[in-house]
C-alpha cells in the first residue's frame, strides 16, 4: 500500500469564501499514482471547512444565507468567544459545514456522484490558511 500527503495552502480576499478545490485535489491524486483507494481532504485551520456539494452560484449562496442566520456573525458581543477575538461565528460555521470529506478512488478517478465537487470553505479569512490531502492505496 502507497500512501500520499501533499498541504495546499489559501490566502482568501475575504472574510468567507468558497472556493472549488476539486482540480488541485485530482492533481494531487495523479501525482500520488494511486488508482484505488482512499482520499482524505480536511482543513487544517478550526475557521475552515471543506465539504463536497453542487458548484452552482445561487447554492453558494443559499449556504452563506443559510450559515449567517445559524451563526450571524454580529453583534460581536453575543459570543463569549469573542471577548478577545471577533470570529465565534466562523468557529460555528465550521462546525456546520464540516471538516473534512472522504472520497473513494477508482481506476486512477475520485468516484463521485452527478455534480459533485470539493469546496474549500473559508469563514474567517484573508490570512494564510491550509488543507491536508492524504491518499491511501494501492
Amino acid at each position: 500500500m502507497k500512501s500520499f500527503r501533499k498541504e495546499l495552502w489559501f490566502n482568501t480576499s475575504k472574510r468567507r469564501e468558497f472556493i472549488n478545490i476539486t482540480d488541485e485535489i485530482e492533481k494531487c491524486l495523479k501525482e500520488s499514482g494511486i488508482n484505488e483507494g482512499i482520499l482524505l481532504c480536511n482543513a487544517m485551520h478550526i475557521t475552515a471547512s471543506v465539504f463536497i456539494n453542487d458548484d452552482e452560484s445561487g447554492l453558494h449562496k443559499d449556504f452563506e444565507r443559510f450559515l449567517e442566520k445559524l451563526a450571524p456573525e454580529k453583534p460581536y458581543d453575543q459570543y463569549q468567544h469573542n471577548g478577545f477575538e471577533d470570529n465565534a461565528d466562523a468557529h460555528l460555521k465550521r462546525q456546520i459545514m464540516g471538516r473534512e470529506v472522504l472520497i473513494a478512488i477508482t481506476d486512477g478517478k475520485l468516484d463521485f456522484g452527478p455534480w459533485e465537487q470539493i469546496f474549500y470553505g473559508e469563514f474567517d479569512g484573508m490570512r494564510k490558511k491550509r488543507v491536508l490531502v492524504k491518499i491511501i492505496g494501492e
